[in-house]
């Protein structure tokens, strides 16, 4: 019979290897609910389900994260190279109208610096994004990629975040103003688009984007 994995020790080793500062950072981290967290917490117990996502999610070695056992990361994944595997997702942002692309699939991982993700934000919570459209030139580019911390979704004025409307995902500089949002482009060809009243229920911000980065053909 396999035993119960405590609750406390493993959300210590998990924070330790993804930057999590909180236990709601666990629950986007594993895509499931607070109370789910709040639940494993009070039973002491963790799923082992859990165990297999983190594990799977971020190049990282099951016993470790279960028993503390061993070394974090799998062979030429972990702290000692220096890098950290962060997820590129198929949904797209869009520079422009909306994307419908909201696909949250994995399609590859790309290395980053350990030490400058932490840093950053919470490297747990970040993926890459491809960006199409133009409404965001000339910083952004279609076709370039934009890395997006889901743990960072307090506005701050001026600040590029990806923001989902109704079924729509965009990229955007957001304003809030009373009673409402704003979301401005950098190209000057594109309105700004205010938000208000109802239409702020159907508003998520997705997370702020960190960096970006243009392939050259």
């Amino acid at each position: 019979m396999k035993q119960n994995i405590p609750f406390e020790s493993f959300f210590i080793r998990a924070s330790q290897v993804l930057g999590l500062q909180s236990q709601q950072d666990l629950a986007r981290a594993l895509g499931v609910n607070r109370s789910a967290i709040s639940q494993a917490k009070r039973r002491e117990a963790v799923p082992y389900a859990w165990v297999a996502i983190l594990a799977k999610e971020h190049s990282l070695s099951p016993q470790w994260l279960a028993t503390g056992a061993g070394e974090p990361h799998q062979p030429g994944t972990g702290p000692e190279e220096g890098f950290v595997q962060i997820p590129k997702v198929r949904a797209r942002l869009c520079a422009g109208g909306g994307s419908f692309e909201v696909d949250d699939a994995v399609e590859e991982y790309y290395a980053f610096s350990s030490a400058w993700l932490l840093r950053k934000g919470v490297p747990g919570m970040m993926v890459l994004m491809d960006v199409f459209g133009n409404s965001m030139e000339p910083l952004i580019q279609e076709g370039d990629m934009a890395l997006i911390d889901q743990s960072k979704k307090t506005i701050i004025a001026g600040a590029i975040y990806a923001v989902g409307v109704e079924e729509t995902v965009m990229l955007k500089r957001i304003e809030r103003r009373p009673g409402a949002l704003v979301l401005r482009s950098d190209n000057t060809g594109y309105a700004p688009i205010v938000l208000q009243g109802e239409e702020l229920e159907q508003v998520r911000i997705i997370g702020k984007m960190i960096w970006s980065c243009r392939e050259y053909r």
